[in-house]
C-alpha cells in the first residue's frame, strides 16, 4: 500500500482528459449537418402471386411426404427371408436347411451336457445298437 500511496501523491487522482466547453451540446447538430441528404425510402407494394400463396402448403406437403418415406425405410424388416415368396411359396418352406448362428450352437452344446460322441450320434440320427 505504501507504493500505491506514493504513486497517487506523485501522479494525482484527477482526470487528465478534458473537452472544450459546449462540445457535447453542439455535437449532435454538427454530426447531423455532415450527413448527406437522403430521400425517404419508398414502400412498393409487391403483387402477391399464386405461387406465393401456395408455397407454404407445398412445403408442408413435401415435409409430410419426406417423413412418410423416412418412416417406411426405417420400419423395413431386416430379415431377408421374411415376407418374401418365390412362385407363390414361402422361401423358408422351400429351403433345404435352416440358418443357425454359431452362437446358438455353442450355447446349446454347452447346456446339453453331452460328450462329443453322444452329440455326434444325436445329430446324425445314428443308432447306438
Amino acid at each position: 500500500m505504501k507504493e500505491e500511496d506514493k504513486l497517487l501523491k506523485k501522479v494525482g487522482t484527477g482526470n487528465p482528459f478534458t473537452a472544450p466547453d459546449g462540445y457535447f451540446e453542439q455535437l449532435t447538430s454538427e454530426v447531423m449537418n455532415k450527413l448527406p441528404e437522403q430521400e425517404a425510402p419508398r414502400f412498393v407494394m409487391k403483387e402477391v402471386t399464386m405461387w406465393d400463396r401456395v408455397k407454404p402448403w407445398a412445403y408442408m406437403a413435401a415435409m409430410f411426404v419426406g417423413a412418410a418415406l423416412i418412416i417406411k425405410v426405417a420400419s423395413r424388416n431386416p430379415d431377408p427371408f421374411e415376407d418374401k415368396q418365390v412362385a407363390g411359396t414361402d422361401v423358408a418352406a422351400t429351403a433345404d436347411s435352416e440358418v443357425v448362428y454359431d452362437g446358438y450352437i455353442d450355447y446349446a452344446v454347452n447346456q446339453s451336457m453331452l460328450d462329443d460322441y453322444a452329440l455326434y450320434m444325436y445329430l446324425t440320427d445314428a443308432s447306438v445298437d
